[in-house]
């Protein structure tokens, strides 16, 4: 029913092991393999490609969904449906910036004191120009096919790139002037495939395992027993998701009780509960949470 884009690049493995939690496992030969599918009857063919050229490609209905970053949906003016953030900008859970960077000797303290004429370098052509319009700046913009900062200082005076931390632009002697634009990893879709009840349906279906898988990131499902006259201490103890569930046990002095908890902070949490009365603790995985 629903034709899928996935990216290729930074975001791949990203969005590979978002799709398996999901139980949307995407299946191909081999890594270098640009054709895959999934055994889900709602997705009919599936195909990687660089995210670079994806919204496009899902605005113009050669696909019904896609993924792809804020950054390029910006760039390349794609009319497209959001239908929510995914993940991160690249390979983690954290956004990515586009930031206009210039070298640490360089005078200018604000986008503003640009000089007219200024010579930027950046991937991202549309989306730089339209910044520097916006600020007044009559700048010369370059396209870049990769290596951006290294063009600094003798092909050009500043860049616009993307960066999780700015480290690597520190490293190359650059500092950060301003942030264009802050991108997460995005679900699109096709207006028209959108406006198709069925498609719709679908494509509703999907983002609801993306997002409870995305839901259970970092959550553990803790069950444990205690006594009853200790249960009030122990859920002063206990964070929750929600409120604990509280079950009575055969032996009618005790309670079992089970609750999802975030894993950070789980190797205090357990002693904790141990020292609260909790017995018998159990930590167990949890693959999604719906909401």
């Amino acid at each position: 029913m629903l034709s899928l884009v996935i990216p290729k690049g930074s975001l791949e493995k990203q969005v590979l092991d978002l799709f398996s939690a999901a139980d949307l496992t995407i299946l191909r030969g081999g890594d270098r393999d640009y054709h895959a599918k999934i055994d889900d009857p709602r997705v009919d063919r599936v195909r990687f490609l660089r995210p670079q050229e994806i919204p496009i490609f899902v605005s113009q209905g050669i696909f019904d969904l896609g993924i792809s970053g804020r950054d390029w949906i910006t760039e390349t003016g794609a009319d497209v449906v959001s239908l929510g953030e995914i993940g991160g900008g690249r390979a983690t859970d954290s956004p990515v910036h586009v930031v206009l960077a210039v070298p640490n000797t360089a005078p200018w303290q604000q986008v503003e004191d640009l000089p007219e004429g200024i010579r930027i370098s950046t991937e991202m052509p549309n989306l730089t120009a339209s910044y520097l319009a916006e600020h007044g700046v009559k700048a010369r913009v370059f396209p870049s096919a990769g290596a951006t900062e290294a063009k600094i200082p003798d092909i050009v005076d500043a860049i616009v790139d993307l960066t999780e931390t700015g480290s690597s632009l520190r490293k190359a002697g650059l500092r950060i002037l301003s942030t264009l634009l802050t991108s997460r990893t995005e679900l699109i879709a096709n207006r028209d495939a959108y406006q198709d009840r069925a498609k719709r349906a679908a494509m509703e279906d999907i983002v609801l395992l993306l997002q409870s898988a995305l839901a259970a990131r970092g959550q553990v499902l803790l069950k444990l027993n205690v006594a009853a006259d200790d249960l009030p201490a122990l859920l002063q103890v206990l964070p929750a998701l929600g409120s604990p569930t509280v079950m009575p046990l055969a032996d009618p002095a005790q309670r079992a009780v089970e609750s999802v908890v975030p894993r950070r902070g789980i190797n205090t949490l357990i002693p904790a509960l141990k020292a609260a009365g909790a017995f018998d603790i159990l930590e167990l995985p949890i693959s999604k949470i719906v909401e």
